[in-house]
């Protein structure tokens, strides 16, 4: 996505954020947007990475209308995607007006995972499985407790189906402290 497109994305929603209806930090967030020439790819439709750029805003969005966004800031802690996958059903076009919806699904011990799905006229045309960690800004992780008391929610009492938690472990990387070469199997 161009530079100047996503910003003008951003500026959008930090100026209208403020005044849409407050939500809890576990409602589906509602977030509209609609397909500008920037967001094609050589087919006319928006380019499949598009789709993840487009889901940073939603996120942050859900983390300013439930109140959540300014105690992170206020302690120095930012989210991050650690890994997402997504699954396409149909290509969003130009000038296309579509929501995405975002929601929390739950937590395990060091992350947050959420399911964010584009929709248009009440269809869904993709659907993304995001997991998400903490951390500082002066360095380090927060683990997910301390997160949890910055939310104001206990994340032992919303755990992620075992479904998603296979999914993590199947696409977990070693941690930046560990090697990791790239070598292939045979």
């Amino acid at each position: 996505m161009d530079i100047l497109r996503r910003s003008l994305r951003l500026a959008q929603l930090t100026l209208t954020a403020p005044r849409r209806p407050r939500i809890g930090l576990h409602d589906v967030a509602r977030m509209s947007g609609r397909v500008w020439p920037t967001d094609l790819d050589e087919l006319r439709h928006v380019n499949n990475g598009v789709y993840l750029s487009l889901m940073d805003l939603p996120r942050l969005d859900l983390l300013m209308r439930s109140g959540v966004w300014a105690r992170f800031q206020k302690a120095g802690v930012y989210p991050v995607v650690a890994s997402q996958t997504i699954t396409y059903r149909k290509s969003l076009r130009l000038w296309q007006r579509f929501e995405i919806e975002t929601r929390i699904l739950g937590y395990d011990e060091r992350a947050v995972y959420l399911e964010q799905r584009f929709v248009a006229g009440g269809e869904l045309y993709a659907r993304a499985y995001v997991k998400g960690r903490f951390l500082r800004r002066t360095g380090g992780v927060a683990p997910i407790a301390e997160v949890g008391e910055l939310a104001g929610v206990n994340p032992t009492a919303h755990p992620i189906p075992e479904w998603l938690a296979d999914w993590s472990r199947h696409v977990a990387m070693p941690s930046t402290s560990a090697p990791a070469p790239s070598e292939w199997d045979a």
